[in-house]
């Protein structure tokens, strides 16, 4: 079984971009992440959709509210 990194919708967190990476996991689809250090220094994956990721860069910061997707601040 795999991990899935999509956040939750009631998901809320916010925190700094620290790495950007994609990869074709499951051989045919092509999935975009960030690695992301949040306020209490904890890191986390998440798995962003291609033109949020695109619009990204390292050092930017991103926002997770419930009922809504991750969102550049």
């Amino acid at each position: 079984m795999s991990k899935s990194y999509k956040p939750g919708p009631d998901d809320a967190w916010e925190g700094i971009v620290e790495d950007k990476s994609r990869g074709m996991l499951d051989g045919a689809n092509m999935y975009h992440f960030v690695k992301v250090r949040r306020a209490d220094g904890e890191f986390m994956k998440v798995r962003l959709d291609r033109e949020l990721w695109k619009s990204i860069a390292v050092g930017d910061r991103i926002v997770k509210q419930p009922g809504s997707g991750p969102a550049k601040a």
